[in-house]
């Protein structure tokens, strides 16, 4: 099969950490590029899952909670430093 030459634009730092990680491998990024390419062609699609990031389910509750604590403030107790935060915690029966 005839190779060509073809122009790509990437960012610089995923350059340089890609080759750093297919030279681990032995390869160089036009190999890294050509096996991605091979493998897309063979399963006629993206070789691999491209979706967002979901939060997981604490994640999730946190960001309610914080929600929360925004639209009502007053409902939540309030530290004027980390230490005391930190004696409360210790203190809680919960600790």
């Amino acid at each position: 099969m005839a190779k060509i030459s073809a122009s790509i634009s990437i960012d610089a730092d995923i350059k340089v950490k890609a080759q750093e990680l297919f030279a681990d491998f032995g390869m160089d990024l036009s190999t890294a590029v050509n096996i991605f390419l091979r493998q897309a062609v063979r399963e006629n699609a993206i070789p691999f899952a491209i979706q967002r990031e979901v939060p997981n389910r604490d994640t999730v509750a946190a960001m309610m909670e914080a929600g929360e604590m925004a639209r009502d403030p007053g409902k939540y107790k309030r530290y004027a430093t980390f230490s005391q935060l930190l004696q409360d915690t210790e203190d809680s029966p919960d600790a």
